[in-house]
Order: C-alpha cells, then sequence, then structure tokens
C-alpha cells in the first residue's frame, strides 16, 4: 500500500482535535466514551485521516474494555502491526497502512475464528453504514 504524506501542520487542519492527538500523537480516548463502542450497526470502519478500509460490523464484538474490539482486520494489507514499549508494557500497536496513524493495539486474547482482539479508537475511526 502507498504510503500517504502529510506535514503536521496539514493534518492539523484535516483532523479534529481529538483525532490528532489519537492519530498523530499516539492517545488513548478514555474507555465506555468512544462514538463507535457500543455501535451495532452494520457496516464498514475507515480510517479517520485517510479513508482508508479498516475493520468491518461482522467482525465487531464487545470484549468489554471500552473499546471498540475487532477479532479481524477487513484486509490485513490496510492495517501495520508494530512493536509498541511504551508505558513500561509490551504491546503490538495498530497503524493505518496508509497514513500510519495511530488506531490503538492488538492483543492474543480474543474469540475465535483468530483469538485476536483489536482494541481500536473510536476516534481513529469512521463509520459507514451498509444500506
Amino acid at each position: 500500500m502507498k504510503t500517504m504524506k502529510k506535514t503536521e501542520k496539514e493534518w492539523k487542519t484535516c483532523l479534529s482535535p481529538e483525532e490528532y492527538k489519537i492519530l498523530r500523537e499516539k492517545g488513548t480516548e478514555l474507555p465506555f466514551t468512544g462514538k463507535c463502542y457500543k455501535n451495532k450497526k452494520k457496516g464498514m470502519y475507515y480510517c479517520s485521516g485517510c479513508g482508508t478500509k479498516l475493520f468491518s460490523s461482522e467482525t465487531k464484538y464487545d470484549s468489554g474494555t471500552g473499546w471498540p474490539s475487532f477479532y479481524d482486520a477487513a484486509d490485513k494489507k490496510n492495517v501495520e502491526l508494530k512493536e509498541d514499549k511504551s508505558l513500561f508494557m509490551n504491546r503490538v500497536e495498530v497503524l493505518c497502512g496508509r497514513c500510519k496513524g495511530h488506531l490503538g493495539h492488538v492483543f492474543d486474547d480474543g474469540p475465535k475464528p483468530t483469538g485476536k482482539r483489536y482494541c481500536i479508537n473510536s476516534a481513529a475511526l469512521k463509520f459507514e453504514e451498509r444500506k
């Protein structure tokens, strides 16, 4: 996937302050507060930074963590996984494959068939309902 390049100044003009904090500064929204957390509609979740297709509602589930959780990506080439040793923890960061925006983290405690829990910030997602 071709990487999207923008300066931080450009990102600040096209993202809301919350989206910028999450996507560009690797922030985390408070649990149980995100716009996508309780969404039960059928459709697709896209990167709020660049519009890349990330997750389907078909793989969304309630993990009880307070963030939208998915057991698989819509297309593996659209997400990038990167080792994250920040905050004195060993985790795997999930990035958008196109704009390299921070989405959240993936853990190995999810449901079958993948056993994965992609724990994603709502501010990093735009939802499009399937009609």
